[in-house]
């Protein structure tokens, strides 16, 4: 080997080592990008997260009050049949049975 060619030889290696030294820089900005855009997806997912919980929350919250509204009145109906029947029945007879088939339904 020659001294042009060690030469050429050592600047090609040179070349090649600085061109991985860029390569592997660039790859690391890709790398730190990509970290960010995953935080930054994380943290839109968690607040999203945490907006269906809160509507969530929200509508249990109305279902209650509506199953305790629809459960009162019925049993307010039921008191209200309860009373009805035993005043009416005193007076008459049919309304009695009608009465006591309305209970009997109720019950099951």
């Amino acid at each position: 080997m020659t001294g042009m060619e060690v030469f050429a030889l050592c600047a090609v290696v040179l070349l090649l080592i600085c061109a991985m030294g860029m390569g592997l820089e660039a790859y690391k900005r890709r790398m730190d990008l990509r970290e960010k855009e995953v935080e930054l997806l994380a943290a839109r997912t968690a607040e999203k997260a945490a907006q269906y919980a809160a509507g969530a929350e929200r509508l249990e919250q109305r279902v209650r009050v509506l199953e305790r509204i629809a459960t009162d009145r019925a049993a307010q109906l039921a008191e209200a049949i309860d009373r009805v029947g035993d005043h009416a029945g005193e007076h008459n007879p049919a309304l009695a049975g009608q009465i006591e088939a309305l209970r009997e339904a109720r019950a099951n």
